[in-house]
């Protein structure tokens, strides 16, 4: 038996679709802790355009390299609770502005009073993803040229499933 506990965080999101940052932050977690669950989590007020199942699908394809992933999904119930419910000490999340950083601020707080045993762990990405988000790659779909602006802000998988998805655009 180990003398530490499993050290198990929760990563969600919507994922819809997962970009280069998302795989940026699922690879920085996976190398803080022994086991990282990468949840999708449904938000009834946003309109997805891939189903759970097709998000689940592109996650294991780019998070198949890191065998301490696994992939999860979750919905109508508070992202702590999940965690929690899946014996996770920690939640990992992104923080790319300031206003971020003031939302997981408040939602830390929140979380402490629901679930205190549950820990946020906020992460950094890089300056080449700060602005890249899963709106925004949808947004760029459909113009001329946009398999070629796409291309730098999704992993390869995910790039082929869009490109699938799209044939007939551009």
């Amino acid at each position: 038996m180990s003398p530490h506990p499993l050290r198990r965080a929760v990563y969600a999101g919507s994922f819809d679709p997962p970009t280069n940052g998302h795989l940026w932050m699922i690879r920085e977690a996976q190398a803080l802790f022994d086991e990282l669950i990468v949840a999708i989590g449904s938000n009834p007020e946003k309109k997805a355009t891939y189903t759970v199942a097709e998000r689940r699908r592109m996650l294991e394809d780019i998070t198949a390299s890191f065998p301490n992933v696994r992939i999860d999904s979750f919905e109508n119930r508070f992202l702590v609770d999940y965690a929690h419910s899946v014996k996770a000490g920690y939640i990992v999340r992104g923080i790319r502005s300031a206003s971020d950083y003031e939302y997981e601020r408040t939602i830390r707080y929140i979380n402490s009073d629901l679930q205190p045993e549950v820990s946020t762990v906020l992460l950094i990405p890089p300056r080449e993803f700060a602005e890249v988000s899963s709106t925004l790659v949808k947004g760029l779909v459909g113009p001329e040229g946009w398999r070629d602006i796409i291309r730098r802000y999704v992993p390869d998988a995910v790039y082929e499933k869009i490109l699938k998805d799209h044939k007939n655009i551009g």
